[in-house]
């Protein structure tokens, strides 16, 4: 039988490395660098997350600073200073233009009221003027003061008529005096016309009617204001008549 291996073959074997043992000492120091390396990383880690978390804290606050500076009103007002400008100018025309015609057609109404009331008068005195009750002889229709919407002004209505067959025309004068009242002082003073004279000149037929207004200082009331009808050529008060003032 052949032998496989020679008789004086050598033994097959592997390398074999000779290494010293380390000791406990030695692998202390290792694992305590070892932990001490990885607590840096680790903590370095952790500074760099919170330095990242507070960078975004303040980006995401000055954003949300931005974003309420976006919609607050002064600053919406101050952003779109010239549209809004412009709409208000808008507005403001329209509302002046409103305004102007309102004043126009209260004018309107004022007018056409005061109209009004001067017609029913007339068509009330020419009802009584047909009906024939009208006295004999010059006398007062209707004697009216009122307050005007102007402080200080008053207005005057005096109507006067003359009834009886185929009246002769009456020719005379009319004088209005005012008493006013100031401080609990109360004088009379005559009214004067645009002549500045105290005689206002009658002459009429059936019907005569005089419409004006006056104005006191500011601070002085009226308590009441007196007519006196003279006949021409005549001294003696013909008729004698006061009213007070109405709102």
């Amino acid at each position: 039988m052949k032998r496989i291996f020679p008789k004086n073959s050598p033994i097959l074997s592997s390398r074999v490395v000779v290494r010293s043992y380390p000791s406990w000492k030695y692998r202390i120091v290792v694992i305590l660098v070892s932990c001490l390396v990885l607590f840096s990383l680790a903590w370095g880690m952790f500074e760099a997350g919170k330095q990242s978390r507070n960078s975004l804290s303040e980006d995401f606050s000055d954003e949300k600073f931005d974003y309420n500076e976006l919609y607050d009103p002064a600053a919406c007002r101050q952003a779109k200073r010239q549209q809004i400008c412009t709409e208000m100018g808008e507005l403001i025309h329209q509302v002046r233009i409103h305004n102007t015609a309102n004043e126009s057609l209260l004018k309107q109404i004022k007018t056409l009221t005061y109209e009004n009331d001067q017609l029913k008068e007339r068509m009330v005195f020419f009802q009584h003027l047909m009906s024939g009750n009208f006295k004999s002889g010059v006398s007062v229709y209707q004697f009216q003061l009122k307050e005007t919407e102007t402080p200080n002004k008053y207005r005057y209505t005096l109507t006067l008529t003359q009834g009886g067959k185929r009246p002769n025309d009456f020719k005379g004068r009319v004088r209005f005096y005012i008493t006013l009242h100031q401080n609990d002082e109360t004088r009379i003073v005559p009214l004067v016309n645009g002549e500045s004279k105290v005689d206002f000149p009658v002459d009429f037929k059936f019907l005569y009617r005089l419409e004006d207004t006056f104005k006191v200082p500011e601070g002085i009331s009226v308590k009441n204001i007196q007519i006196q009808i003279y006949e021409n050529n005549d001294s003696k008060a013909l008729l004698t008549q006061a009213t007070q003032p109405i709102l």
